[in-house]
């Protein structure tokens, strides 16, 4: 493989420009993670102290073997909601070692609204046991969660997607033989209950309580009057029900004991992939921030952004002159073998057929794939129509969605339209999907959207057989493009959880390397058929 060329020059004045303007936006991004990890009332973590308890990353640290990482997911999840008063939307999943093993964590973070699950909060548990299941990762359960937040709870409680979903997902991860273990560190009551019961191994704190109704709804519905402990503690389920396997006295005695199970799983065995020395990239990542411009509608050469995350830089291109505004070929990361699709334009039926061609040969061949997403989607008007673009499109969307090896999204600028259904959307489920703070993601760019939407309204107005005041027509344009803007922002994607996390650019490889070794726990099977040239 040969060393990629940089096209950028980092003395120049454009670059300097850039650098600085990601700079600012990334304080920006590195502070809104420090609120949602670090920023409780005081009054809060007074009353977890004084419960003996620790904080949901205190007990996460004390979980993880030292010096290892861990890659949290989503962490921005609900900043845009609630008033921002559910940070990381009230728990905190992620991937991390524990005794040597690879595992999945999810902790109930009870210094907000003593763990209370809103509709935000479902689904990012939900996504967590997808996680689960696609990767085949153990999991751990740190259970201390009031369970529904009664006031929404038509939003997280009846459909498919919601809180009976983590149950089901359980249920389907003891079913494909992917370990489970529950800590009980808080009342677990009603649907709650079910989280450390469905699980292999359940260990709870004495002085917690797990109940289908808590003693005030056994009072109101049988009149019986029974403490927490009588009802349901540790010792009850532990020496008397069996519902609990294990009781201990402290956090910290738990989390050790967490850990000693864990120990006794059989260690990961990754699914074989081609792999050599790792080497680090020849490129400064921290380039990035001179090469991501500061205007959505500004290019850049995807090659610029693979120069900086492969190992040494190298990169072995696909078919280089053909369908030039998509970018595919051969790279290693960490060792492994990968295939990277990245967008240098707008999709052409040429760069559609090429991309085709290139998945099926990752495909038989069992190379994971990495999609670097900046497209405006595809090229529109009668000469490309007549010339087979819905048709060229299709072909690449068929077979992207039924790719069997791993695939790993990371949105790097833009994600419009159908284009971000081409470069593996959220809806085509890569095994997992990032966002850089820059990105933006909706069906069409801003003012495309502002000018037809404003047109739209017009229009309407016209037809009412209403005027316009001089400066209404611009009103309109402006606050629908400011109202387009924030909900197309990263920020807005990752509150609703339409991703699994923003990401700082210079740490893509690192996520994207913990991010395919997780995805090698589950094996994938070769294509049965053959290679076509589209």
């Amino acid at each position: 493989m040969r060393r990629i060329k940089s096209s950028v020059d980092t003395q120049s004045a454009e670059f300097r420009t850039y650098e600085q303007h990601n700079h600012k936006r990334m304080k920006t991004f590195h502070e809104c993670q420090r609120k949602a990890r670090f920023d409780r009332p005081e009054r809060d973590i007074t009353r977890l102290r004084k419960q003996k308890k620790l904080l949901v990353r205190e007990r996460i640290d004390l979980l993880l073997d030292p010096g290892t990482p861990f890659m949290e997911l989503s962490t921005l999840a609900a900043n845009m909601a609630y008033e921002g008063t559910v940070p990381s939307a009230g728990v905190v999943s992620g991937i991390g070692i524990v005794n040597g093993r690879e595992v999945l964590i999810m902790a109930s973070d009870s210094s907000i609204k003593g763990g209370a699950w809103y509709p935000l909060t479902v689904k990012k548990m939900v996504r967590t046991l997808d996680i689960a299941i696609e990767n085949c990762l153990p999991m751990i359960h740190l259970v201390d969660a009031a369970g529904a937040f009664l006031p929404l709870q038509s939003g997280l409680f009846p459909d498919r997607y919601m809180a009976g979903r983590m149950f089901r997902n359980q249920c389907k991860l003891s079913a494909m033989g992917v370990k489970q273990v529950a800590l009980v560190l808080g009342h677990s009551t009603a649907g709650g209950a079910y989280i450390p019961t469905l699980c292999d191994y359940s260990i709870m704190v004495r002085g917690t309580g797990v109940f289908l109704g808590g003693p005030p709804l056994v009072k109101a519905a049988t009149g019986e009057e029974v403490t927490a402990d009588e009802l349901g503690g540790a010792d009850v389920h532990s020496a008397i029900s069996g519902t609990a396997d294990y009781a201990v006295d402290s956090e910290p005695e738990g989390l050790a004991l967490v850990r000693e199970i864990v120990g006794t799983f059989p260690r990961e065995t990754k699914v074989s992939l081609e792999k050599r020395e790792s080497e680090e990239p020849y490129y400064d990542p921290k380039e990035l921030y001179g090469i991501i411009p500061d205007d959505i509608k500004k290019q850049f050469d995807i090659r610029d952004v693979i120069a900086r995350i492969v190992d040494g830089s190298r990169f072995h291109e696909f078919k280089p002159a053909y369908g030039t505004t998509l970018v595919c070929g051969f790279a290693f990361l960490f060792g492994w073998k990968i295939g990277i699709i990245g967008n240098n334009g707008v999709l052409f039926s040429d760069s559609a057929q090429k991309c085709t061609q290139f998945m099926q040969i990752c495909n038989r061949d069992r190379v994971p794939i990495i999609f670097l997403q900046n497209i405006t989607g595809f090229m529109i008007g009668k000469s490309y129509e007549h010339g087979g673009i819905t048709k060229d499109g299709a072909k690449m969307l068929m077979v992207q969605a039924n790719l069997d090896v791993p695939k790993l999204t990371v949105m790097t600028n833009g994600s419009f339209g159908a284009g971000n259904y081409a470069m593996c959307g959220r809806s085509y489920d890569p095994r997992f999907l990032f966002s850089w703070p820059n990105s933006q993601i909706s069906v069409m760019g801003r003012e495309q959207a502002a000018k037809t939407l404003t047109q739209i309204r017009l229009k309407a107005l016209q037809r009412q057989g209403k005027e316009l005041a001089p400066g209404e027509k611009e009103k309109i344009h402006d606050n629908i493009a400011q109202d387009y803007m924030e909900k197309s922002s990263a920020y807005y994607a990752t509150s609703e959880i339409w991703d699994d996390g923003i990401i700082d650019p210079v740490d893509t490889r690192k996520v994207l390397g913990m991010s395919l070794s997780a995805a090698l726990n589950r094996e994938f099977n070769e294509t049965p058929n053959g290679v076509l040239r589209i």
